[in-house]
């Protein structure tokens, strides 16, 4: 905790705390679910069982035949922030919007950013209004009958305020991408790395109630598993679809125009690799 010591017992809600490896260095919690003071700062527990959802009668949206609109949160209104959209819903509804697409929202360096580089994946970004701005934004848009889609990154985070590596092996050089080593899906330790990846997608479904996720490049991820990190994902996306009582769905950017990322998971979509494709090109399964 920020100027002193707790223990677990006492970090309730509103509790600002840092994690110590070996007597080092203040860092961030890994799954911080808020970062109110920007990446470098402390870490919040917030409790998400204490917002006031509204939205108990929506019953989703499906994609197929949806209108996208994509909007970047800190440009799309005067105030820069999730409360900033909602005063614009409306004019999305009369455009004969149906889903509202958000540029990354996980925390990033500084106050303005694409988002694409995101280094606390759990943490909405503190500029934009926090966990309760993203919940309140979701909760208003069901309100208008406006579905949410969120656009995250696994693929890669962004250089500054990247911690991830001094936790564990979160990052493999066995791999190679744009960004330097890759996101270790396939290698020693991966395991518990997929799961923080496919925790993190499951929790912007769960906790702030959205309706899809959009993956960023997902040609560059590179998992040669039995199971690409994409059909792990999907797997238990459909699993928390039928928990919910709603539709929940994943769309896959990718650039290896394969039609196999349109084609359902009993189609023999996700038969990887194909003859001659190696390792350090693999791509992912469709969502």
């Amino acid at each position: 905790m920020a100027g002193g010591t707790c223990s677990a017992g006492q970090a309730g809600p509103g509790t600002d705390y840092a994690v110590s490896l070996d007597g080092g260095p203040s860092r961030p919690d890994p799954r911080s679910a808020f970062q109110p003071r920007g990446i470098g700062g402390p870490s919040r527990v917030v409790d998400h069982s204490a917002f006031g959802w509204t939205d108990s009668g929506w019953r989703g949206v499906p994609l197929a035949g949806s209108v996208i609109y994509e909007c970047h949160v800190g440009t799309f209104s005067e105030q820069g922030t999730f409360d900033g959209i909602i005063d614009h819903l409306g004019h999305l509804v009369d455009l004969g919007v149906d889903i509202i697409e958000l540029l990354p929202v996980a925390e990033f360096p500084g106050r303005w950013g694409w988002g694409y580089d995101g280094v606390d994946l759990f943490a909405p970004h503190h500029a934009y209004g926090g966990p309760d701005g993203l919940k309140r934004l979701v909760d208003a848009a069901h309100a208008h009958g406006l579905g949410v889609v969120l656009d995250v990154v696994y693929n890669h985070l962004g250089p500054t305020g990247n911690y991830l590596p001094e936790f564990g092996p979160y990052f493999s050089a066995r791999h190679q991408t744009n960004w330097g080593d890759a996101v270790n899906f396939d290698g020693p330790g991966s395991d518990e790395v997929r799961r923080f990846v496919i925790g993190n997608a499951l929790m912007w479904l769960r906790d702030y109630h959205c309706d899809g996720l959009r993956l960023d490049a997902v040609h560059a991820i590179v998992d040669g598993s039995a199971t690409h990190i994409t059909e792990a994902l999907a797997v238990e996306v459909d699993a928390l679809a039928a928990h919910a009582g709603r539709p929940l769905f994943l769309i896959a950017e990718s650039d290896l125009n394969d039609p196999r990322f349109v084609r359902s998971r009993d189609a023999g979509a996700t038969a990887w690799p194909p003859p001659g494709l190696t390792s350090g090109t693999m791509p992912c399964t469709p969502c």
